[in-house]
């Protein structure tokens, strides 16, 4: 799936809060291409709208909480989940309550009703983060760390340890989001009786239940105190001196705690905004540790504008210099593009290495070989009329001129022994024989030249 994916239709579902206890109503419906998921408060005034993204995360209490201008929601991890696993890349989320609804502690629901409301491709190609290099996040205090590696596809592995004689240490893996309804979806969040008490001190957990939650009963009370706490919660009493899993459903996997956590892992990541490329390995994860990796994430894509494409001289290419040539008027010494390793419907990448043979280092600089940047230019824009000379009948009959050339920017020097790799969009449709395109040249992760085009493809005479 290399495009964006929105819902077919709406669908909406309803439950209790997990620490309101309120009866929530959720709707999710089709958003446009790069809108993301937003959440939208239908309960306040002028119906608020809260991007969901990790700057926007203020609290991982038992949840994810996001706000913006003083207005929250919280525990939307499953939700996004969700989302994210069975790649929508859009969607609008109305509540009408300052949390989503807990349903039954799962992400199964919001599962099942996205596949009923089916998904839509759109238009835009999917924008991923591709990890190049090891991230890795550290809670010295509670010993959770995140390390993320590179990987062809997104992975995610969860380990969790505590210290308890029934749930100790757990192991799992997602290997592929397909696999995620069959083996993730359906772990259900978790507590220790030892949890609630203090949860309920805090004003939380109010729509807490036997039937939305695991709950592990491993530290041995006084029947009374046992008989209070089912009392707060609403809950039938239960033998104070039988230790285990005292939910009514059992678990549904052996590992349905570490399931859990890993399902947990996924909905904060979804906060980055764009889907992953790479293996999350994850040891004693928590919302706190989950969404400062989002959060770092974020800023490095803040920092890098677009990502450098991924360019790997073993692939053979999709285009080689022989193709190149049969759509290009252009030879020596101007043919400035040698391979095309991607080609979509609007956006194209090109590779070319540069040689200290180059005939322009004769003069741009002997003592001190620099490209020159005209030539940068150039470049990126033979890689762009590759884009649009593979769609015409004789491509040979054809020339693209420049009409204009706007923001151009110059970010460090190219000198031999660089290979330069190009990225052209369409900033629209082509109308009339006219593009516009934006164009991105790198050395390696680093940008060192960006434009934009206006262009006039014309057949010769």
């Amino acid at each position: 799936m290399t495009k964006q994916h929105t819902l077919k239709q709406s669908f909406s579902l309803q439950g209790k809060g997990l620490h309101t206890g309120l009866k929530i109503h959720i709707t999710f419906h089709p958003a446009p291409e790069n809108h993301g998921y937003k959440i939208k408060r239908t309960d306040m005034e002028d119906e608020p709208v809260i991007e969901a993204i990790a700057e926007n995360v203020i609290s991982t209490q038992r949840g994810t909480v996001l706000s913006k201008n003083n207005v929250q929601v919280s525990t939307v991890e499953h939700a996004l989940s969700a989302l994210y696993a069975l790649q929508v890349d859009n969607c609008l989320i109305e509540v009408d309550a300052p949390e989503f609804p807990i349903l039954d502690g799962s992400a199964i629901e919001y599962v099942r009703a996205i596949e009923k409301a089916g998904l839509q491709e759109q238009k835009a190609d999917r924008d991923y983060y591709i990890v190049k290099n090891k991230i890795e996040v550290k809670d010295e205090e509670s010993g959770s760390s995140l390390v993320v590696l590179p990987d062809d596809q997104f992975v995610v592995m969860s380990l969790i340890a505590f210290d308890s004689d029934i749930l100790d240490s757990q192991f799992a893996t997602l290997d592929r989001l397909s696999d995620y309804k069959d083996e993730i979806a359906a772990s259900r969040t978790f507590v220790f009786v030892r949890e609630v008490e203090p949860l309920l001190e805090n004003n939380l957990i109010k729509g807490g239940d036997l039937d939305n939650a695991i709950v592990i009963y491993e530290r041995q009370i006084s029947q009374e105190r046992f008989d209070l706490l089912a009392d707060k919660m609403q809950v039938a009493h239960k033998d104070a001196t039988q230790l285990g899993y005292i939910m009514n459903k059992p678990l549904v996997y052996p590992n349905e705690p570490a399931r859990h956590k890993l399902l947990d892992i996924i909905g904060d990541i979804a906060l980055i905004g764009k889907p992953i490329r790479g293996r999350i390995i994850a040891t004693c994860p928590g919302h706190k540790i989950n969404t400062r990796l989002a959060r770092l994430i974020r800023k490095d894509i803040k920092l890098n504008e677009v990502q450098a494409p991924l360019y790997n001289p073993n692939i053979p290419p999709l285009m080689d210099i022989t193709r190149i040539k049969e759509l290009l008027p252009h030879r020596f010494p101007f043919l400035l593009v040698e391979r095309v390793i991607e080609l979509g419907d609007n956006y194209i990448v090109g590779v070319k290495n540069v040689s200290v043979n180059e005939p322009y280092f004769q003069g741009h600089f002997p003592e001190e070989p620099v490209m020159p940047g005209v030539l940068l230019i150039e470049s990126m824009a033979q890689t762009g009329g590759l884009l649009v000379l593979h769609q015409v009948d004789d491509p040979h009959r054809y020339s693209t001129y420049f009409l204009r050339i706007d923001g151009v920017k110059f970010r460090q020097k190219v000198v031999p022994g660089d290979t330069l790799i190009f990225r052209l969009e369409l900033l629209a449709e082509i109308r009339h024989g006219i593009s516009n395109m934006k164009g991105y040249c790198f050395v390696g992760d680093k940008l060192v030249c960006e434009a934009e085009f206006m262009a006039q493809i014309i057949k010769n005479k």
